[in-house]
């Protein structure tokens, strides 16, 4: 049996361990997430919604959603003066619907957003040594925030598809092009005139009043055997939504008008895309579309990467915006733009 001052001191032994146990516990269960320690979590206020329409923030939104821990992304200007950084869109600042705040807080940080072209980026002169950091699609921003990439598939998702599986079977149309801004003499509309004169086009849109349902943009472009992923506007790494979901999620061989082909090299895989500016001429380009139409072999070649590979497009402002956290604390402390225009049209 045990003595009397055996028991109470082993009594005391675990009164003193209780608060070690409740420590553990706690850090156990709570640490998995941004809701384990607020104190250190990245508050990221959007001063204004891109283009008007808002998201729902309530809860914790970049954990939830996207498992981005110690993320708190807020839209409310009352949590101004406590938040780490605030994003700023560029398209209302340039036509004067918001405004910068007056006064700045000296440990924020403040981000120039913008996913347009520099073609459709004015008003730049008045920013100057106001921005520490750039999100754009360009890879050389701060944050880059691309219109899609590729990611590997999951091992579940498997990657032994067969040809038959990854190119859709309803191949009718030679090549199609949706375009709902039709410039006459835009870059891209220049070189649809003068391809069409080599091979057939199928367009849809404003510019033959056949305005696609957003249901059947991508059953409508699978059904072409090439897609013309022709940008509005040619810039450095703008590369858009008309070679990752209009071309590559329908399952169409995108013939692309944009950047460089390196820029496209840099994110795409080689031989999944037919770049305008490798053909002296929109008729060898028209010559070439045509036989590898008929080659299969060849045609399926343009497919392969889909064995292997997956598109993640991003559309979600709120995605886009969580994104920054796991990135915040390997930007640059000091950095300034003292000529923001300089960097955007460079």
């Amino acid at each position: 049996m045990k003595s009397p001052s055996f028991c109470l001191r082993l009594f005391l032994l675990l009164i003193c361990l209780a608060p070690l146990f409740f420590l553990v516990r706690q850090g156990s269960e709570g640490g998995r997430g941004p809701n384990s320690d607020r104190s250190h979590n990245i508050t990221i206020l959007l001063w204004h919604w891109p283009f008007g329409p808002s998201y729902n923030l309530e809860g914790d939104v970049c954990w939830n959603r996207y498992r981005i821990p110690d993320c708190r992304l807020v839209d409310q200007r009352s949590l101004y003066h406590s938040a780490d950084l605030v994003v700023f869109h560029h398209r209302e600042l340039m036509n004067g619907q918001e405004r910068l705040p007056l006064h700045r807080p000296r440990h924020q940080k403040w981000v120039w957003l913008s996913l347009e072209s520099p073609d459709n980026s004015r008003y730049l002169k008045p920013f100057n040594n106001v921005f520490n950091w750039t999100m754009s699609y360009r890879r050389d921003a701060d944050i880059t925030m691309p219109y899609g990439k590729l990611l590997p598939k999951n091992c579940d998702t498997g990657n032994d598809s067969s040809t038959d599986d990854i190119i859709p079977n309803n191949k009718s149309i030679l090549a199609c092009w949706v375009v709902s801004h039709y410039e006459p003499q835009h870059s891209r509309s220049l070189v649809y005139k003068s391809l069409k004169r080599s091979i057939p086009v199928e367009v849809y849109g404003r510019l033959r009043g056949s305005v696609l349902a957003s249901s059947n943009l991508l059953p409508t472009i699978s059904s072409c055997y090439f897609y013309l992923s022709f940008e509005n506007s040619i810039s450095k790494d703008y590369i858009t939504e008309k070679l990752w979901r209009n071309a590559y999620q329908a399952g169409a061989v995108p013939v692309v008008l944009g950047p460089p082909t390196d820029d496209y090299i840099a994110v795409a895989p080689p031989n999944s895309f037919i770049h305008v500016e490798d053909f002296p001429s929109t008729k060898e380009l028209g010559n070439y579309l045509r036989q590898l139409q008929l080659d299969k072999e060849r045609y399926a070649g343009y497919f392969a990467w889909r064995h292997s590979y997956q598109v993640k497009l991003y559309t979600d402002w709120r995605e886009r915006l969580c994104s920054i956290c796991p990135q915040y604390h390997s930007l640059p402390a000091q950095k300034v733009y003292h000529d923001l225009e300089a960097w955007v049209r460079k």
